[in-house]
């Protein structure tokens, strides 16, 4: 801290602004926008709120040549470096994630599970049946899946649409996928509390938000009222989404990849199993 308040007082104290100093201003700026869009609407912002407030107390204290109110906050510093990184750890995890995320593709074992799930849920989705999946990421989720009937299942989209369809012994509770294994099925999640939730929102939702509240994990929804595929991450819930764009999502939120492009091989295979299942259905119409 007291070397940041110095090179306050040399900024201020200089006279000429140079193309380095414009560099310098632009590269911080820059650091410090990732790293609030980054803890946006986490605890961990709150927390660095009240560091900005402390730091301005110092800069005040230093100003106003309050040496005992110096002196605290020296100290105070000297031993807030370690308690930050503490703190903000899963945030610098994250950020450091999303940076080795550039130079990262999907594999094709993952692309096939986010192309299973976002197959399963385009179909539940236009048949209008319930469904619940998430994701487990850094935070465990044993006492949830414990809650559930164990599968330690492979991820298929036929095994998704048979657990979810009405009348299955495993269609009520939620569906967790750890790894490239379906964990467990018909799992309790709490629900969430926050009251500013729509009443139109039932209890697979509220499911959602409260797993994704009170852990890193996500979790998709679809509804059987409107047939909306959802995905809930860090307390939100996101709405509206078709294949495509819950491809996009979970390959984002999963797999931690920003650049995504398809697949071919994954493509095409999808693209056999939509047209047979089209076919299944055409079929069954026809013979009803």
């Amino acid at each position: 801290m007291p070397n940041i308040l110095k090179a306050l007082d040399e900024l201020l104290i200089k006279r000429t602004v140079t193309w380095k100093d414009v560099l310098d201003i632009l590269i911080v700026s820059t650091i410090v926008y990732q790293l609030i869009r980054i803890i946006r609407g986490t605890n961990a912002f709150r927390i660095l709120l009240g560091i900005v407030v402390l730091i301005l107390f110092s800069i005040a204290a230093k100003v106003l040549e309050l040496k005992s109110l110096m002196w605290l906050f020296q100290n105070f510093w000297h031993v807030g470096v370690f308690a930050v990184i503490v703190i903000f750890q899963p945030e610098l995890r994250r950020g450091l994630a999303e940076v080795g995320s550039i130079y990262r593709r999907a594999s094709v074992k993952e692309l096939l599970i986010i192309e299973a799930v976002s197959n399963a849920c385009e179909f539940l989705a236009r048949k209008r049946i319930g469904a619940l999946i998430v994701f487990e990421r850094n935070a465990g989720l044993k006492n949830y899946i414990e809650s559930g009937i164990i599968l330690d299942a492979v991820i298929s989209e036929e095994l998704l649409v048979t657990i979810f369809i009405p009348y299955s012994p495993l269609h009520d509770g939620a569906v967790i996928i750890r790894g490239d294994r379906v964990a467990a099925a018909s799992c309790l999640l709490p629900l969430s509390i926050d009251p500013t939730i729509s009443k139109q929102f039932g209890t697979r939702h509220r499911a959602a938000l409260g797993i994704s509240t009170e852990t890193d994990a996500v979790a998709v929804v679809v509804s059987e009222e409107t047939g909306i595929i959802s995905v809930a991450v860090d307390g939100k819930l996101y709405r509206g989404l078709d294949k495509t764009s819950l491809e996009k999502q979970l390959l984002e939120l999963v797999y931690e990849i920003k650049d995504w492009k398809r697949n071919p091989i994954v493509s095409f295979m999808s693209e056999l199993k939509g047209r047979w299942r089209r076919l299944v259905e055409d079929r069954d119409n026809s013979e009803a």
